[in-house]
């Protein structure tokens, strides 16, 4: 039944925006102080939005605008930058973000103040104004990125994909928490060498190569349950391991976006990692959950139907591998 699962839930999200499988990535407001009340405001939104949605920042009535925006377009992000003086300092006023709810994202909050400090923070629809503090706190810090993670997880639909071909491929509830703590564990690993810089690759090469490994799962998904063992059905938590290390630089790619607050990188990088374990641990008790329910239900399923979720994995792998490759040959 985990495979009747899985078809009814890639049926329902498979139909949907995810087909382009960029994640609808929080947009990012930033500010800086320069001196004298001139503040550098920075606004990068992504290229991939909801339809008919409209994030705006909205800054205190005191700022009033000392040059037009000036705009950078790029494959993914679409960046404002401009000044702003401001009658106050930064510390105690807010910043607010609007449209949050329509286009289903986040937007991310980064002041530098003028003293060298920086404080960051997210705002959502339901909380969609920043209140810039006097010192940034551990909790605060601590909130921000594991909601952080958890967005990024549940907005990445290839990454979900893979830990869905997972639950196909292992048998045995203990093999599939085996199979997962070792992507975990991979995924950690990249995660932390890359945002702390000690190892970078390209993000474009990696987009191609997550793709390429969710694929390669799908063929694996095809072959005949008679055939040999290969030696990713004997060993899942090998393969789960190496193509986690794999998917680690994915997540990195979207923490450097966020940054990383001086004096609490680890707290910062564990918090993000933590949100990207729950989100990940979520989708996986609720199709869990969903087999369970389903299989309460008296339905005969045709024989064809545990291959349904299997290809649709192939076909969007093998459509994610033709779209990141044009890009990265542009």
């Amino acid at each position: 039944m985990r495979c009747a699962a899985l078809l009814v839930v890639l049926l329902v999200a498979g139909t949907g925006s995810v087909a382009s499988a960029h994640p609808l990535a929080p947009a990012l407001l930033e500010l800086r102080e320069l001196g004298e009340g001139r503040v550098a405001v920075t606004w990068k939104t992504s290229r991939y939005r909801a339809t008919g949605s409209d994030v705006e920042p909205l800054l205190p009535e005191d700022c009033s605008a000392l040059r037009a925006p000036q705009s950078v377009v790029d494959a993914d992000s679409l960046v404002l930058t401009w000044e702003v003086r401001c009658a106050h300092p930064l510390v105690g006023q807010r910043f607010a973000v609007s449209g949050l709810g329509p286009a289903g994202i986040d937007a991310l909050v980064r002041v530098t103040l003028a003293d060298g400090r920086v404080v960051r923070g997210v705002v959502r629809a339901a909380a969609p104004d920043f209140l810039v503090p006097a010192r940034e706190q551990p909790l605060a810090i601590a909130r921000a990125y594991v909601a952080i993670g958890i967005e990024h997880i549940l907005n990445g639909f290839d990454h979900l994909l893979f830990v869905a071909g997972l639950m196909l491929l292992v048998r045995g509830r203990r093999r599939l928490l085996e199979t997962i703590t070792a992507f975990t564990v991979g995924h950690s690993i990249t995660l932390t060498l890359a945002t702390l810089d000690l190892v970078r690759l390209p993000s474009r090469p990696i987009e191609l190569l997550i793709a390429l490994s969710i694929f390669v799962l799908a063929v694996e998904l095809t072959r005949d349950a008679a055939a040999p063992p290969t030696l990713l059905r004997r060993r899942p938590w090998l393969m789960a391991l190496a193509f986690g290390l794999l998917h680690g630089f994915g997540f990195a790619a979207a923490l450097r976006e966020v940054g990383l607050p001086a004096g609490d990188v680890p707290l910062a990088l564990f918090s993000f990692n933590l949100g990207i374990e729950l989100g990940q641990l979520a989708v996986v008790a609720a199709l869990l959950l969903a087999a369970a329910a389903l299989a309460r239900l008296p339905l005969r399923w045709p024989r064809w139907a545990p291959q349904v979720p299997v290809y649709v994995i192939g076909s969007l792998a093998a459509y994610w591998c033709f779209e990141r490759a044009a890009v990265l040959m542009r």
